[in-house]
């Protein structure tokens, strides 16, 4: 297998463990209802519920990407895999409130270095030119999986319950786990230079954590993050409770704005390496304004056609904010720190995955069942990063990209 065939097969079995991963995270959204009558749960709980993935997995992140560029990026996925595989299986044994919340803990350990480790290896098999492109098409497979999720999902909880839903799903992973050890090679974490000696240097996490630029990434990741994880996380259930649609309803009406932001974040690397070249802010703060918009809009709107039009447009702005987010972020790091960098990152990101059902679940509750205030909170938090995203230093950005090039090529 030649080295270019090798790189796109790489990317195809990593995107379709992505695919995995969201398919296994989306059930829980879709089976919090059923979930929540068997054991009375009420949308503070569910939050709850929701968000002690979250918290795990955000925490999770820099500790994954150091793992990642430690011990070589397919290591930590196949334990990332396998783990988040068997506590999927688990949650269909919880038998409390108290159970799940330590299984869905678990999960997110599980889950949480995938990312990383991902995106690292994505940028180890793809040239620095490609990099930016790669990793945002690698982010479409979010969507993807969200998409694919309500399909599978739904019609198993019809047919056979919620429990046995999740076994059959953690047994899929388990049996991906299998493909991917025997399929894919270990790539090496040292580079070889010209006079034959290996580069080890440490994770420079002084320079990290005390980047301006890293932060407003952060921040920017952050507030994005918190219409995803929101809208992810209750809208099935907002769709079910206020809208009153069926659960059939729910497998072909949920997918439709991850198609939407899947074509968004697949195009996001080509439109900003075309139309946005050394303008890359621009990209993330006029998609992150248009966001802004479409979320208050779906807040305002009151037929189902008129919600699901909304939603489906503000999904497919906010993912080219996200995924041109991470492909800018992608082309400012360099390789030794690729994986913590990225971790730090994801962690600024997940974290609204923590705060967004939760926040999300008490405004519910505090209103009475509205979800009015909970959408004014999504419009409030694209906002800040529509704000921060335009404080970003376009010559700074430049001056990085090309340390980062530079790196690359000297250490090849």
């Amino acid at each position: 297998m030649t080295k270019k065939n090798s790189k796109y097969l790489i990317f195809a079995l990593l995107y379709i463990a992505y695919c995995i991963l969201y398919v296994d995270r989306a059930a829980m959204n879709i089976a919090l209802t059923s979930i929540g009558k068997d054991f009375g749960l009420n949308a503070s709980q569910s939050g709850l519920v929701l968000s002690a993935f979250y918290i795990s997995y955000a925490f999770i992140q820099v500790p994954g990407g150091w793992l990642s560029d430690k011990f070589g990026s397919k290591v930590v996925i196949i334990i990332s895999i396998l783990m988040w595989s068997v506590f999927t299986m688990f949650t269909g044994f919880s038998w409390s409130f108290t159970s799940l919340l330590i299984i869905r803990f678990m999960f997110g350990i599980g889950e949480g270095p995938y990312t990383a480790a991902s995106l690292s290896e994505t940028s180890e098999v793809f040239d620095y030119r490609d990099r930016s492109k790669a990793t945002s098409s690698m982010l479409s497979s979010n969507y993807v999986g969200s998409a694919i999720a309500p399909i599978i999902v739904a019609p198993l909880i019809i047919a056979l319950g919620w429990r046995a839903t999740f076994h059959i799903i953690g047994i899929l992973g388990i049996a991906f786990v299998a493909i991917y050890y025997l399929t894919v090679r270990p790539i090496r974490k040292s580079k070889v230079i010209s006079d034959d000696k290996k580069i080890n240097k440490k994770v420079d996490w002084k320079g990290i954590l005390t980047s301006k630029m890293v932060w407003q990434f952060i921040i920017i990741a952050l507030g994005i993050s918190m219409v995803n994880k929101g809208l992810d996380s209750w809208m099935p259930t907002y769709l079910l409770k206020v809208l009153d649609i069926n659960i059939k309803s729910i497998s072909y009406l949920v997918p439709l704005p991850f198609i939407g932001a899947g074509i968004g974040a697949f195009s996001s690397g080509w439109i900003m390496d075309r139309f946005f070249k050394n303008k890359e802010k621009l990209i993330i703060a006029l998609s992150s304004l248009l966001t802004m918009i479409f979320v208050f809009e779906m807040y305002n709107a009151e037929s189902l056609a008129s919600v699901i039009i909304f939603e489906v447009i503000t999904y497919f702005f906010k993912s080219i904010t996200f995924a041109s987010t991470y492909a800018l972020f992608s082309k400012i790091i360099t390789q030794d720190n690729y994986g913590s960098s990225i971790g730090l990152l994801n962690f600024g990101s997940q974290m609204a995955g923590f705060i967004s059902p939760l926040a999300m679940g008490f405004l519910v509750d505090m209103f009475n069942g509205s979800y009015n205030a909970a959408f004014l909170f999504l419009v409030f938090s694209v906002g800040v990063a529509f704000v921060v995203s335009l404080t970003l230093n376009s010559n700074e950005i430049r001056k990085k990209s090309k340390n980062a090039e530079k790196f690359e090529i000297e250490t090849i």
